[in-house]
């Protein structure tokens, strides 16, 4: 049974993710049935229950294709969901994509495409654009999640790799009009870079997706080095008429999650103190900067007085050396706040993705308390050697404290929470 401090945590966890699930952000963003047909297109971990939640607020017929995450399916009628590979993509993603571009083909202006976008479209929506193959944007994916690359520059990249990606999309559907639904897991909630905006005019260049490979010394494939220096083809850009019909939507975000858990914690006596939705940077550093704010609150030195809770939310980066472990941004802040503070009496977080997967392994994330690092201990568990070594997920599930939800089917990235309890209760 989880203690009272690791139940709030888990409430306020689960509050955020409920705020941000298809069915109940996407019935409220419905947009009146065409003259013509509705085509159904999307891509992300929460489009097949996008798609699911749109069949059952629609009024009419639908027909279409989202794809989605393996193990991320739920059950539709009409709209087909296909699963493929991420964060790597794979042949299932490239045949899904060819089948979306198919599908809004020849589509004219009585005709409604709805578009529904979610976090990991980027890699599950693949199509390369010529010459490059699958194979190449497999090896940049690759290099790029360990170089240490921001969501927006990996983003930058794989839109000018790419046929579907970067206002493509929309553009192929014209002159058919568009609603794209879009559920954010991005910093800022920048349309272009979420799923790396497909139905959103692109303001990066091919010029600039080099100098992405050049800051992080990324080895540049031949065929991606030959479509780079063509230049030619361009993404659409603001103000291509083929994008005028188009509305894209933001029907869930990071901080509606945030605000969601911050009502509950109010409702149990806590303040809440929202640090930003936006977080972005190494992770270790931002756990660091998280444990002098706790400090802080925790010693009556911060306008915010316990019993509080530090909320936040964006995504952090950890840039992996050779042969690293298992884990993900998440279980890693953890494991370095729990170094920062070490053992400090009144203090408990939680830090999982909303979309219950962290990283690549089976967890959403962890949890932690003023004895994780006392426990450990007997268990010969070296705290400092794991997040040496990016093993946070080793080192939880030693001791039991893996927070595993399995897909919960929306991502609106990362949250953190910190609780601080009254010295004096």
């Amino acid at each position: 049974m989880l203690s009272k401090p690791h139940a709030l945590l888990n409430d306020l966890f689960q509050a955020a993710v409920k705020a941000a699930v298809p069915s109940v952000c996407v019935p409220l963003h419905v947009p009146e049935p065409p003259k013509g047909r509705t085509i159904v297109v999307g891509a992300g971990k929460a489009s097949a229950a996008m798609a699911a939640a749109l069949e059952q607020a629609w009024d009419g017929p639908l027909t279409g294709l989202v794809v989605t995450r393996y193990g991320f399916s739920v059950p539709t009628e009409c709209i087909e969901v296909v699963e493929a590979s991420h964060p790597v993509p794979d042949q299932a993603g490239v045949e899904a994509s060819r089948r979306i571009l198919e599908l809004v083909d020849n589509l004219s202006p009585n005709d409604l495409v709805i578009c529904l976008m979610s976090g990991g479209g980027s890699a599950l929506m693949t199509l390369p654009a010529a010459p490059v193959t699958l194979d190449d944007k497999q090896a940049v994916t690759d290099a790029l999640l360990r170089s240490g690359a921001t969501i927006s520059e990996m983003n930058t990249v794989r839109k000018h790799l790419s046929a579907i990606k970067g206002g493509r999309l929309a553009a192929a559907c014209y002159p058919a009009r568009v609603v794209a639904l879009v559920i954010s897991d991005v910093a800022g909630d920048d349309l272009s870079v979420i799923a790396s905006g497909a139905t959103v005019a692109d303001p990066t260049t091919f010029t600039e997706a080099e100098a992405i490979f050049t800051k992080y010394a990324i080895e540049i494939p031949p065929r991606v080095r030959q479509l780079l220096d063509m230049g030619v083809d361009e993404t659409p850009k603001p103000g291509d008429p083929r994008l005028n019909s188009t509305e894209n939507v933001l029907i869930a975000t990071p901080n509606m999650a945030l605000e969601a858990a911050a009502r509950v914690a109010e409702r149990a006596g806590y303040t809440p103190l929202i640090v930003s939705d936006r977080l972005e940077g190494e992770t270790a550093q931002v756990a660091k900067d998280h444990a002098d704010l706790a400090r802080q609150i925790l010693a009556g030195e911060h306008a915010v007085k316990p019993p509080a809770v530090v909320l936040s939310g964006g995504e952090t980066t950890v840039t992996l050396g050779s042969n690293p472990g298992c884990g993900g941004p998440n279980t890693e802040f953890l494991l370095a706040l729990g170094l920062e503070l070490d053992g400090q009496d009144g203090i408990y977080a939680l830090a999982c993705d909303t979309d219950g997967v962290d990283g690549s392994e089976d967890n959403a994330g962890a949890r932690l308390g003023p004895d994780t690092l006392t426990r450990a201990t007997p268990l010969g568990v070296d705290a400092q050697a794991h997040l040496d070594h990016h093993d946070a997920y080793t080192f939880f599930n030693a001791l039991g404290d893996l927070v595993i939800t399995g897909p919960t089917h929306t991502n609106v990235n990362d949250f953190r929470a910190i609780l601080i309890e009254d010295p004096s209760a």
